[in-house]
């Protein structure tokens, strides 16, 4: 089951048996941010069941046919979506794949009032980031932000409603296995994982991947605080028996476990120095997010894009959100802009 972890050696195109009947299939993206969204076919009857889909463009399509041709099957075999959260790289091909052939989707139901605001055509996906970057204090990020991403509605022909709501704890046969529907919220709100307990598998999405930290909430709507959801989800996934990491992007990985400590570490730390941020003088999510490094190469948040400056703002935001609910900071808005500050 092991595979060539080397960084970006899982994005190759193909098709990788994780175990029996279990086939890791990278599909491309159309930025090279990720490089690659691992789906995952499970044979099922005389089709698969996929967990997520990929993105709805052409380049992913293609290599979805062909892979599933090499695996003596093609899309009208394709027999449910199981979909961890909707994101386009997770989401979006399988409604393409559902408008030709029927193919019914499976999505986790705290996602719903996702689905619906991005069925709502007056309404931009990157809305809820500009009003929280607003509040940041980030004021030249958000005038750019703004400026690329600007007032272009979702197409709500790009997020039909799925099939059907997956409730937290319940379980799905597909084929020799049978998964249980974990509700995993952080990353999105409604994201949920599909855990094999008797085979030891974790299919993670995007909740735990093995070289990156996933964003925290980028939704249309945003929870109070999403970084607490997320680490205590990953806390409720460490309490469970160990499995294989089936993650979303990157390699699969001998233990769930080892990696949810490493996320855990990573955010106690990053917490940290967050917190040494305002007690140094930040007073802002912006200043803070100035004095941080980003990325494995520690780079300044002046060296980062428009999308990942305001990622890393944001990101900066929740950790100071969650260390105001933990009573070390307080936090006040004055003029539409948070400001934090020790307690």
């Amino acid at each position: 089951m092991a595979e060539n972890a080397s960084r970006n050696a899982w994005a190759e195109p193909g098709s990788y048996e994780v175990t029996e009947g279990v086939f890791r299939i990278p599909l491309p993206m159309p930025n090279d941010g990720l490089r690659a969204v691992n789906v995952y076919a499970i044979r099922d009857g005389d089709g698969f069941t996929l967990i997520d889909s990929g993105w709805g463009v052409a380049e992913a399509r293609a290599q979805l046919d062909t892979v599933l041709t090499e695996l003596g099957s093609d899309t009208a075999h394709i027999r449910r979506f199981l979909i961890t959260h909707a994101h386009k790289d997770h989401y979006n091909l399988g409604t393409h794949v559902r408008a030709e052939h029927g193919t019914p989707i499976a999505l986790g139901a705290e996602e719903r009032p996702t689905i619906e605001a991005l069925q709502r055509a007056d309404k931009s996906p990157m809305i809820t980031q500009q009003h929280l970057l607003r509040g940041t204090g980030a004021t030249e990020i958000t005038a750019k932000f703004i400026e690329m991403v600007g007032d272009t509605a979702v197409d709500p022909a790009e997020w039909p409603s799925p099939d059907r709501w997956l409730a937290a704890g319940e379980r799905i046969p597909v084929g020799a296995y049978d998964l249980e529907v974990v509700h995993t919220p952080g990353h999105t709100s409604g994201h949920i994982v599909f855990r094999d307990a008797a085979n030891g598998l974790l299919f993670a999405g995007d909740h735990v991947l093995p070289h990156i930290t996933p964003s925290i909430a980028l939704e249309p709507r945003t929870p109070r605080l999403p970084l607490g959801d997320f680490l205590e989800s990953l806390r409720r996934i460490r309490e469970l028996p160990d499995t294989w990491l089936l993650p979303a992007h990157g390699p699969v990985t001998s233990s769930v476990h080892e990696r949810v400590d490493e996320l855990l570490e990573h955010h106690r730390a990053r917490l940290e120095v967050t917190y040494d941020t305002v007690r140094a003088g930040a007073r802002t999510s912006a200043e803070s997010a100035a004095k941080l490094t980003w990325t494995r190469r520690e780079r300044a948040l002046s060296d980062l894009d428009v999308f990942n400056a305001m990622l890393a703002v944001l990101e900066t935001k929740s950790h100071l959100d969650l260390l105001v609910a933990r009573g070390e900071l307080t936090g006040e808005e004055h003029g539409g802009v948070r400001y934090y500050s020790c307690s």
